[in-house]
This record gives C-alpha cells, structure tokens and sequence, in this order.
C-alpha cells in the first residue's frame, strides 16, 4: 500500500484541462440547468424511450452522464418513470410493439409535456423506412417539440435540443 501512495505522489495530476469544445459543453449544459431552474423551479427530469432504435442514440445519450458532460452534476436526472418526467427523450422509429408504450409514457407525463425526439430515425424512420415493423416517426405517435438530426446525433446536439424545447416552453408562457 505505500508503494502506490507513493506512486501516486510522484505521478501528480495527468488529466488534461478542459479544451475550447468541452468549455462550450459545460456552459451548455449549464444553461439548460438555468433555463429548467428557471421554468420549474427544480432540476429537469427526463425519461429516455426506446421507440425501436439501433440504440446508437442511446449510447450518445448516456454519453451525457459521462465524465465529459456530467449533466447530474448540473441537475439534469434520468428518471425511471415517466410520472416523474419533465421531458421525453425518444429515439427511433416507432414499432408496432413501442406504439401503445411511447403514447401511455406520453399521457402519464405530467403537464407541460415537452418531447425531443433524438436522431434521424426518430423523425424520418432512417435505415428503417419500409420496414413491416415500424409505424412511423415520432411525430406520428405523439406530439414532438423539438427533432435532433443525426446518426446518431452527439450529446451537444441533444443538449441543444433539450434547450430549445425549454425555450419553447419559456416562450409560450411569455
């Protein structure tokens, strides 16, 4: 055990500082925390759903709990129910099986109902179009404020669209 307090000592710190990319994330991610301060006087909850993606979205989205983004630390929490849910998260095209599902996650989510739906299969079906088990886009389901093209998109884009649809909601109460 002393050997490697010792090592530790003599390597010091070896992360990196944040670079011009990762200091415009953290001032992202800050803002959405704002802007949800702002609005609801709480940190923003949100509800991810699977629609009947590749989960390529997915993985970016929790890509928004990493080290890099760190969004709990700002407030933002992924919640297991969508009764506890300020937004909906939704990826994919929707499947015959996820149509009823995205729809009862849709009416249990208390008002106001914001919903971001996250890459290019969520708003157009992607690979997926044609497909005998997909019904359609999002937007076809269930209303959707706010699309973030991409294949899959990265999580400042998501980041982004969050905030658009807090501004969406901070406009209409204007």
């Amino acid at each position: 055990m002393p050997a490697l307090f010792r090592k530790i000592l003599q390597t010091g710190l070896v992360t990196e500082p944040l670079g011009p990319a990762e200091a415009e994330i953290v001032q992202l991610v800050a803002q959405v925390d704002r802007q949800a301060q702002r609005l609801l006087g709480r940190a923003l909850a949100i509800r991810e759903v699977d629609a009947g993606s590749c989960n390529g979205c997915e993985i970016e989205i929790t890509g928004l709990t990493g080290p890099v983004y760190d969004s709990e630390r700002f407030g933002i929490q992924f919640v297991a129910s969508p009764r506890h849910a300020d937004l909906l998260l939704v990826t994919g095209p929707v499947t015959r099986n996820m149509e009823v599902p995205l729809r009862k996650t849709y009416e249990a989510t208390p008002d106001p109902k914001l919903v971001v739906a996250v890459g290019d299969c969520a708003q157009t079906c992607g690979v997926f179009r044609g497909s005998y088990a997909v019904i359609g886009s999002v937007d076809k389901v269930i209303p959707v404020d706010v699309f973030v093209p991409g294949c899959p998109p990265e999580p400042a884009d998501i980041l982004r669209g969050i905030l658009a649809a807090l501004d969406r909601v901070s406009a209409q109460r204007a």
